[in-house]
């Protein structure tokens, strides 16, 4: 037989904190949009860098070294990037506020 402080502290546990969605959206967005500016910073720093053979070079480098940028700014955001994506947030949720 299950306690009732026990089944209080399994539904405590069960629950998560309520968010509503449009929060849960803008910060997504926010956070997607510091990924592709970080990923563009990242393709234009790696351009001077130069690759030779036998571990360089190619056409198919550009691609994944692409790939590679838009991960690493993926990570990067998600991990609380450099502060764009809360800016960014914190402009949608004001700007949701004054079209209600």
């Amino acid at each position: 037989m299950d306690s009732p402080v026990l089944l209080a502290l399994q539904q405590a546990q069960n629950k998560a904190p309520v968010v509503p969605a449009g929060r849960d959206k803008a910060r997504e967005a926010a956070e997607q949009f510091e990924a592709v500016f970080l990923a563009q910073i990242l393709d234009t720093m790696f351009e001077g860098v130069s690759t030779e053979p036998p571990f360089g070079g190619g056409a198919g480098e550009g691609i994944f070294r692409s790939l590679m940028n838009a991960e690493i700014a993926d990570d990067i955001a998600k991990s609380g990037g450099v502060g764009i994506a809360d800016s960014i947030y914190r402009e949608l949720l004001r700007l949701q506020e004054v079209a209600a």
